[in-house]
């Protein structure tokens, strides 16, 4: 039951990292739930180096995801375009 969860506030944060970076033209419903879940991950390793961290729970999870999210479609862009835009 939570790997269902994860995949979907990893397609939410995917979906408005995407948004946010204005690639939501270029991606589709799985790549927004890879690049969601991906940050997820980023963001959990990330956010407790900075020395921030978030609770638990589903909310949780969504910040940290949609932060890392951003993060890893910041630096596809740079290395795509050359601007983080």
């Amino acid at each position: 039951m939570n790997f269902i969860i994860y995949l979907i506030v990893g397609g939410i944060a995917g979906w408005l990292a995407s948004i946010l970076m204005r690639t939501d033209g270029q991606q589709g419903i799985i790549l927004n739930v890879v690049v969601g879940i991906i940050g997820g991950f980023i963001g959990g390793w990330l956010l407790p180096m900075v020395g921030f961290g978030l609770g638990g729970g589903w909310i949780g999870f969504l910040i940290t995801a949609l932060i890392g999210a951003i993060v890893l479609l910041a630096i596809v862009n740079l290395f795509r375009r050359g601007s983080v835009r």
